[in-house]
């Protein structure tokens, strides 16, 4: 079973989704993936929504530099190596794709990282947002470029016109 919620933000309304395991979603409005709640209870008061809520609110207030949500991802084991690399990457520090399919499998599976980037269920926690092209330009963000921009300057990272 899923709960899920809305939740403001600076760079739009969230879509919480968790399980009684931990977080398994965060989607923006016109999320390149996500088809919708169907068959989720709409459910707030669910304590990883509630956990999730508070820290997002933390980390825009710049009062949080890093998560400690459990969460609860559905993915392959490649998208989950990958995932797993991105929660090591720190606030306001980026990686290319190239090293991040370096870190977990070899250099010529760029495009399957890029891929399983794309497919990360929690932008933001699981911080997608700060992978740049190999160039150091804005590259591919499910929740927009906009979005992207927004979050890496809000974490001090001077961002191009990508």
């Amino acid at each position: 079973m899923i709960d899920y919620t809305e939740h403001r933000s600076p760079v739009g309304t969230l879509l919480l989704a968790a399980t009684g395991r931990g977080l398994c979603g965060l989607y923006f409005e016109e999320h390149k993936y996500f088809r919708g709640p169907v068959g989720w209870t709409r459910n707030p008061s669910n304590p990883h929504l509630q956990a999730a809520m508070r820290q997002l609110d933390e980390y825009f207030d710049g009062a949080r530099d890093r998560f400690d949500i459990a969460l609860d991802l559905a993915g392959t084991p490649f998208q989950r190596a990958v995932w797993d690399a991105l929660q090591a990457l720190p606030f306001g520090c980026t990686s290319s794709y190239q090293s991040i399919a370096r870190t977990v499998a070899s250099p010529k599976a760029t495009r399957a990282a890029g891929t399983a980037i794309g497919r990360n269920p929690v932008s933001i926690i699981v911080p997608c947002h700060r992978v740049l092209a190999t160039t150091g330009g804005l590259s591919g963000y499910a929740g927009g470029l906009e979005r992207k921009r927004y979050l890496l300057v809000h974490e001090g990272v001077v961002c191009g016109a990508g």
